[in-house]
């Protein structure tokens, strides 16, 4: 039986009433159905794709028509998972006007119920201009990895009282400017903490500690299927790689010696009609 589609107003709901939200990463049309039919509430389509799918080093190169692209495929498979698509460097900051009119393509071309950009008070205009288009954000704050280069790398923001207070100032900006959520990424969890129970907005937390209304994973890390490293904040709750490496070999082992394609996969015909031919 389909689910029933989840919405905004259930997400703050369940902050109200001190419910976790979960959110997990999906990038095509089978993993997008088995997180969708997981009942996780929400899917994010990050612009992680580029390291986890598309092998770049980082997400910097990931363009429109990349999110666009693998954003279509995750909504044609969801049936009640909330679909948040992640705007990609340089798709926002030009100018309010490009930041809404790519911000339309998710939710015009693609199909997504919202969209996510990284920044904090410094994007709140950029955050405002797209709510008013009618486009609801997620917003992305502490580490965010496309501006990773400016915060000197991947590490943990927020750890000394004035740059954990702009962090603070940061997420009220954000909401102030109408964002529905908030993604916290790498803070401490004391920061995080206060930063949640201050918010009417649900945050979802990935290495921002358990105090957070959510979390969210990268469906890769959670599965096993990246392996270049693993961040502090992952919990691996299968290992598939191996797995499927073996399989892979079988099939090449099966294929040379010639246990596959066995009897049971082959189509036949009579000795007759083969003389026919």
């Amino acid at each position: 039986m389909d689910r029933k589609k989840v919405t905004i107003g259930e997400l703050l709901q369940k902050k109200e009433l001190g419910q976790k939200i979960s959110m997990m990463t999906a990038y095509d049309y089978p993993t997008a159905r088995l997180v969708d039919e997981a009942g996780i509430d929400t899917i994010l389509v990050g612009d992680s794709l580029g390291m986890v799918v598309l092998g770049y080093d980082s997400t910097v190169p990931v363009t429109m028509d990349d999110m666009i692209h693998h954003c279509k495929a995750v909504c044609r498979a969801v049936k009640g998972s909330f679909v948040i698509g992640d705007m990609p460097f340089m798709s926002y900051q030009v100018s309010l006007e490009q930041a809404v009119q790519n911000a339309g393509r998710f939710i015009k071309e693609a199909g997504c119920d919202s969209v996510k950009l990284e920044g904090g008070s410094e994007v709140a205009p950029t955050v405002s201009a797209i709510v008013k288009a009618g486009i609801p954000v997620c917003a992305h704050i502490g580490l965010t990895p496309q501006t990773a280069t400016m915060l000197s790398g991947f590490k943990v923001q927020g750890k000394d009282a004035e740059s954990a207070r702009k962090l603070v100032q940061s997420a009220k900006d954000l909401e102030q400017a109408g964002a529905f959520m908030v993604v916290m990424e790498c803070i401490p969890d004391l920061l995080a903490a206060r930063i949640t129970k201050e918010l009417k907005i649900p945050t979802i937390g990935i290495g921002g500690g358990k105090d957070c209304d959510g979390q969210v994973l990268v469906y890769h890390d959670v599965v096993g299927l990246f392996e270049r490293f693993t961040p502090k904040f992952v919990k691996q709750y299968i290992n598939l790689s191996p797995m499927i490496k073996e399989a892979l070999v079988q099939y090449k082992n099966d294929l040379e010696t010639g246990a596959f394609p066995g009897p049971e996969h082959t189509f036949s015909m009579s000795q007759e009609e083969a003389e026919k031919i």
